[in-house]
């Protein structure tokens, strides 16, 4: 499947939609306005990739609404540079966004028929993350910590100490939080042993799973 001008001027409907529903960052709506979504779902959905809907995909997740792809990227503020860990690569959609923002991304997913295919997908449009992980999100990614920004797109029961403890001072972990609907949580590392918490509103996501032993 290509991508057309036709494409291109929904991806701009779409960034408009989401400048009103609040989404300021001009990055984040370049992002938006670049990457064509098109190719990161069923081709049966194709034709509604740029509502402003969630779509299933494989492995019974789903491809998150750009609005909370844009929420969830300009409350991080990545900057040019960030390492940031993402916690399930899914289609690797919120991944593509971060990479146009200029972060290092390390990605972790944990159904393996997702893993391979958006591995594989993902460096064919162009999108390099440092690091592709088949792993255990709760775990995070301790080889390559403290990151600048841990992101979450999944909603998580609980929140994971590992990821708290992977964070720098200074840094931010965004995660929803909850089991039938999430409210978005913010995370601020301002000491070794200090978090500021701020919650930022409900959100409906899949559920983050545990990988099998």
């Amino acid at each position: 499947m290509k991508d057309t001008s036709k494409h291109q001027g929904l991806r701009n409907q779409l960034a408009s939609i989401l400048k009103k529903k609040g989404i300021t960052n001009e990055k984040v709506l370049t992002a938006i306005k670049l990457i064509p979504r098109h190719l990161f779902i069923d081709s049966s959905f194709s034709d509604h990739a740029y509502q402003d809907k969630a779509f299933p995909i494989a492995a019974e997740q789903t491809i998150s609404q750009p609005y909370t792809v844009a929420f969830q990227s300009q409350t991080l503020a990545v900057n040019r540079g960030d390492v940031v860990l993402e916690i399930g690569t899914g289609s690797g959609y919120q991944t593509a966004v971060l990479i146009e923002l200029g972060a290092e991304v390390y990605t972790i997913e944990r159904q393996h028929e997702l893993f391979k295919k958006t591995s594989l997908f993902l460096p064919k449009l162009g999108y390099k993350p440092k690091k592709f992980i088949f792993g255990d999100g709760y775990k995070g990614f301790k080889e390559k910590a403290p990151f600048d920004k841990i992101i979450v797109t999944a909603g998580a029961p609980f929140v994971p100490k590992p990821l708290l403890a992977q964070l720098k001072v200074g840094g931010m972990l965004l995660i929803p939080v909850g089991e039938k609907k999430q409210i978005m949580t913010m995370f601020y590392r301002k000491t070794p042993k200090e978090f500021e918490k701020k919650e930022l509103g409900d959100f409906a996501f899949v559920p983050m799973l545990q990988k099998k032993v």
